[in-house]
């Protein structure tokens, strides 16, 4: 190929612009600060990181060997847009187990589930459409729904969640194409909704004609308490409600699998949409993790992992009072990865962050999680990546950055 420069005395035309999306959306600001804090002596607070010391690194290597040995042309070769059928019978047959009757067809596996969240937008948003979101809200949602160029409005919560009469007065007033909703231990404030606000927001949706984004890569890790039924399985919501899965929390994040379960009218949409993506999820991967649960107990995996993610929780709980400043509140989770904290009214927990990393602690600033007027004196810690004198640790050296 031959390149050809511009004419001596002539200056070369600029290249066309970006698209305005990818000027108007920002990175990740735990992506960012997790690439600042990652010298080993630093306690990282800020990741959403499972622990790998307790990965089932064994039965996945298991899985693996097992699936390259047997039918390595098939793992190796393309795969179907939809999934592998061994590992949507799997998936299917955990929900059904759980109350929620799904077939094969009902499910499309994802390259995580946050891939899911990109087809969804693809598949349901124009740009300029209206989507509702939790206050706060899950900091990737709120990537996905901006490059689709949505203008997302935030609903009002509490320390149990979506407040299902601004919900009704929201949807009334602006017609939104969709809400998007964590309800089990979500991320960023590890609260969890009550069955009785899941089943308004059902009827919400029925009566206004809404969809229903339910994520839920943390309903798993579920520490004290009683499930909450998911909203997919309330009158009203089945055919509007697309439920989001993944294996990152409970499996390995590094195998890159989530899944949607949805009408199939709109799963047919994201299947094109994923096509023209990435054609399909790692067929290895996929089969990998089929094996990986005909093998073994994820149930028995999953009581080993809550029960050591529960003693790092509270040791997280019973280090706050005295490392945050008097007046500080925050949620004690059920379940899930993260606590979320308010400091008293004049601090800014973004302004504070640099001072803070100086003490080899850091975590993430609440403000980026907002869709509107941010609360700057919030901040969300991970409890589960560090143990418990890890984290008394970290605790200790937060509070001596606080306090100066």
């Amino acid at each position: 190929m031959t390149v050809t420069a511009a004419a001596p005395g002539t200056t070369a035309a600029p290249t066309p612009p970006l698209a305005a999306r990818a000027a108007s959306v920002g990175g990740s600001p735990v992506r960012d600060i997790l690439a600042v804090t990652a010298r080993p002596e630093v306690i990282n607070f800020a990741g959403g990181l499972p622990a790998p010391g307790l990965f089932d690194k064994e039965g996945i290597t298991a899985a693996f060997h097992a699936v390259l040995t047997e039918q390595p042309e098939r793992a190796l070769q393309y795969s179907t847009t939809e999934g592998e059928p061994a590992l949507r019978t799997a998936i299917a047959a955990r929900y059904s187990g759980r109350g929620l009757a799904t077939g094969v067809d009902d499910l499309l596996v994802t390259t995580g589930s946050q891939q899911a969240l990109s087809l969804l937008a693809t598949a349901l948003i124009e740009p300029g459409d209206t989507v509702l979101v939790e206050n706060p809200c899950y900091l990737a949602a709120l990537q996905a729904f901006g490059f689709a160029g949505a203008q997302v409005i935030a609903v009002p919560c509490d320390e149990a969640g979506i407040d299902p009469q601004a919900l009704d007065e929201l949807v009334a007033r602006h017609r939104p194409k969709l809400l998007y909703t964590v309800p089990t231990f979500q991320n960023p404030t590890g609260r969890t909704m009550p069955a009785d606000r899941r089943a308004a927001i059902a009827d919400t949706a029925a009566r206004r004609g809404l969809w229903i984004i339910e994520d839920d890569p943390y309903g798993e890790l579920r520490f004290e308490g009683e499930r909450a039924p998911w909203i997919a399985s309330y009158p009203g919501a089945e055919d509007r409600t697309i439920l989001l899965g993944s294996f990152s929390k409970v499996m390995a994040p590094g195998l890159r699998l989530g899944w949607l379960r949805g009408p199939a009218t709109l799963l047919r949409a994201c299947a094109i949409a994923k096509q023209a993506a990435d054609l399909h999820t790692p067929t290895v991967n996929q089969l990998a993790a089929a094996r990986y649960l005909a093998d073994n107990d994820l149930d028995a995996h999953l009581a080993r992992v809550t029960g050591a993610y529960r003693e790092r929780r509270d040791a997280m709980l019973g280090g706050l009072a005295e490392a945050l400043p008097e007046g500080s509140s925050w949620i004690r989770p059920e379940g899930g990865m993260f606590v979320w904290a308010k400091l008293p009214e004049g601090y800014d927990t973004t302004a504070l962050l640099p001072e803070v990393v100086k003490h080899l602690v850091a975590y993430v600033p609440g403000a980026p999680f907002y869709a509107g007027e941010p609360d700057v004196a919030t901040l969300r810690m991970c409890f589960v990546t560090q143990s418990p004198d890890e984290i008394a640790e970290g605790l200790r050296r937060l509070g001596g950055a606080l306090r100066r």
